[in-house]
């Protein structure tokens, strides 16, 4: 306790640190201020849902990651949602369209900047498409004001709604450049924390007032194991031992030669990060989603038992597609993000080798059949995580805080997390401080050595 102390102090004592923690901090609490300003004409008391903040489908999924601005009608209701969407975008163009390829490989910082700008102007673009939608699902649930003449309320806010998405984005971006952590996974972590206090609480008192309080105390055990694991797995990297080549010291005859560098080349077992666990929530959320707007009374769902134990998330055909799914995803992913030919041509570039394997093509399919190894237990782990809150309702623990057990929410926040203590390690080491650990290092979601740039998780 007496180190952490020192620690903070240590942190506390740092100029440069201190301000970019409070900067953060302050800007985080300006997007949180925004998460209850009301669009104007909108009554949120009609939107209030009875999952406790579950997201029991694709609704409850934006809503989660907005913070419950999404169900509070707030100026942030889309959150920086859009931006994700965009730049998702923007990455699969990288793999499939040549001019993206240029952008994202060859041009440097120039290229980077260009794309900056393209994902931006599509952010707009996308805020504009869901801004309309967004203004639909609030006038088909009667959250509308209607003595609130139609064609002031749509043109205002979808103005307003463009314009907090677009600010959203501008406090992220402010926020990784001046303060501490990447500033648009910060946003959405702080709108999926934001639910977990009162999930908390609800779940103490109820399991206080059925005179439980050592199963509560069980739960939070078997939470701290759960999360343990994330953080190994998060961390966890296939290291591949490489030899640079030998070089010559000295230019008359005499000069001898001079053994190559040894290094290695690490390979996440998480290389798809969270992403195979949003797609396949959003495609199993999807049925149910459009079966209630096509009946808008709900009678489409209720009335179909399949759509029914498709978007119960405690049901055994739910949890089997979504693994299935969670599994399959995670390798399309991997199988973008890691490119063994950019590894080998990497490699070749540096005059470096992998020992016993043949520079080249050859190179490439030994780190391509690495990879689908070590992706199957990677693809295993994110598939139990997804389902873990299932199991974790299953055995009585409230639906608000059983999302905490797995899935996208504990993902997003040990991840980010550990960034965010990685780069403050960084700071407290490069000025002679000691770390936040006292052995090993906080690597969060990026690799290590010298080939870290390379298929760094996004």
């Amino acid at each position: 306790m007496k180190s952490f102390i020192t620690t903070l102090r240590n942190i506390w004592s740092i100029k440069e640190l201190r301000f970019r923690l409070l900067f953060s901090l302050a800007l985080v609490a300006v997007y949180r201020v925004g998460s209850y300003i009301v669009l104007p004409g909108v009554i949120p008391s009609r939107l209030q849902r009875p999952d406790n903040g579950a997201p029991t489908d694709l609704v409850g999924l934006i809503n989660t990651f907005t913070g419950g601005a999404f169900t509070n009608a707030s100026i942030f209701a889309l959150g920086i949602m859009p931006y994700i969407t965009s730049s998702i975008i923007i990455q699969l163009l990288g793999f499939a369209v040549p001019y993206f390829q240029r952008l994202q490989q060859k041009e440097g910082e120039s290229g980077r900047k260009k794309l900056n700008q393209i994902t931006r102007l599509l952010t707009v673009a996308i805020t504009l498409v869901q801004s309309g939608g967004y203004l639909t699902y609030l006038t088909t649930a009667g959250a509308v004001d209607p003595g609130l003449p139609s064609g002031i309320f749509w043109f205002s806010n979808i103005i307003i709604l463009s314009a907090g998405t677009v600010f959203a984005m501008w406090l992220g971006e402010r926020i990784t450049d001046r303060g501490i952590g990447n500033g648009v996974s910060l946003l959405i972590m702080v709108g999926i924390i934001a639910s977990l206090p009162g999930a908390f609480l609800f779940e103490f008192q109820s399991q206080v007032s059925d005179n439980r309080l050592l199963l509560f105390v069980l739960e939070l055990a078997i939470l701290f194991v759960v999360i343990m694991l994330n953080i190994m797995v998060i961390q966890a990297v296939r290291r591949i031992p490489i030899q640079f080549a030998k070089r010559m010291v000295g230019r008359d005859a005499g000069s001898v030669p001079q053994s190559g560098a040894r290094d290695y080349m690490p390979l996440k077992l998480n290389a798809a990060g969270v992403m195979p666990i949003i797609f396949a929530q959003a495609l199993m959320f999807l049925p149910a989603t459009v079966a209630q707007f096509v009946s808008r009374d709900g009678s489409g769902l209720a009335a179909n038992p399949i759509l029914r134990s498709l978007n119960d998330f405690t049901s055994i055909p739910y949890n089997a597609i979504y693994f299935l799914l969670v599994v399959v995803f995670t390798y399309v992913y991997t199988a973008l993000v890691v490119n063994p030919q950019t590894y080998a041509e990497h490699l070749k570039r540096q005059n470096a080798f992998i020992p016993g394997v043949k520079p080249g093509q050859a190179t490439a399919e030994y780190i391509d059949a690495i990879t689908t190894r070590v992706t199957l237990p990677g693809s295993v782990f994110l598939g139990i995580i997804a389902i873990l809150p299932a199991f974790a309702k299953a055995f009585g623990v409230n639906q608000g805080f059983a999302i905490f057990f797995g899935g996208t929410s504990l993902l997003i926040l040990v991840g980010v997390i550990l960034d965010t203590l990685q780069q403050i390690e960084s700071q407290l080491l490069t000025r002679h401080y000691e770390g936040l650990v006292k052995s090993g290092r906080i690597q969060g979601r990026t690799g290590t050595g010298r080939f870290q740039g390379i298929g760094a998780n996004m």
